[in-house]
């Protein structure tokens, strides 16, 4: 039970074939005490009946795009729940054209919005949950990413560019937080089958490769995916900060 009497907030729950619903269940069954926030208050019932599968406290819809809702939430759910310890922040977006045209091809609304909510969105958490005093002593922030950061992917386009900056973001950020004792590290999980993965460009041919070239010759899965992430929020990681974890059957260091 590596998180037990931990409270946990896992930010962007969408359905149950997203990377947050993995990591949630396995949060829950590591003991944690788990708070949600999802995007639109008119996706609260579906997110609410998805919900019920796991024992939670309180789920918020929160704009993370907004810093002004992100604080009004942030300060609900110290009211509700008190401090917590840990975070989760499970939140992207590119503009589906941006994905399905070439790089250059990238507007310069396209490219503020990707990096806005896949990026700055973690640091404007980060941020404003230090300015309400809303983390516990020693506690994980985490965020999720993908090989695309590093390297070029057919169709991920300025989403690659927006997961580098979300990288570079969990250096500093552990670096600015590291004297309060809070780490702040990144998973980069493998290719999943997830909502948002439909809107990259013959996604299915990723998978296939990955099957074929990484050591463990298999995909992975959301649930281990979310294995790592408690691992990260939990004690057993305590002198880990500022890192990239690659949950992806080791498909990051082969060279072909």
């Amino acid at each position: 039970m590596l998180l037990k009497n931990k409270k946990i907030l896992i930010m962007g729950i969408r359905n149950k074939w997203s990377i947050a619903w993995g990591a949630a269940k396995m949060a829950a069954e590591n003991g944690a005490e788990l708070i949600f926030t999802f995007m639109g208050e008119e996706n609260r019932e579906k997110v609410e009946e998805l919900l019920a599968e796991v024992p939670y406290k309180k789920a918020y819809a929160c704009d993370a795009s907004d810093d002004g809702d992100i604080e009004k939430v942030f300060k609900q759910i110290k009211e509700d729940c008190g401090k917590i310890d840990g975070i989760l922040h499970s939140i992207a977006h590119a503009n589906t054209e941006d994905l399905r045209n070439d790089f250059i091809y990238t507007s310069k609304e396209g490219f503020a919005h990707a990096n806005d909510v896949s990026a700055y969105s973690f640091v404007a958490v980060a941020r404003i949950a230090k300015k309400l005093d809303l983390l516990n002593e020693n506690a994980s922030l985490v965020s999720l990413t993908y090989y695309g950061s590093t390297k070029v992917l057919a169709g991920y386009n300025v989403m690659g560019v927006a997961k580098a900056a979300l990288e570079c973001s969990v250096r500093y950020l552990a670096d600015n937080l590291g004297p309060q004792g809070i780490r702040v590290n990144a998973i980069s999980a493998g290719p999943i089958k997830t909502l948002s993965a439909k809107g990259i460009k013959d996604f299915s041919s990723i998978l296939d490769v990955v099957e074929e070239k990484a050591p463990l010759r298999r995909n992975v899965n959301a649930e281990e995916v979310g294995n790592a992430v408690v691992f990260m929020l939990s004690n057993m990681s305590s002198a880990i900060t500022g890192q990239i974890l690659y949950a992806d059957s080791g498909y990051n260091i082969m060279g072909i």
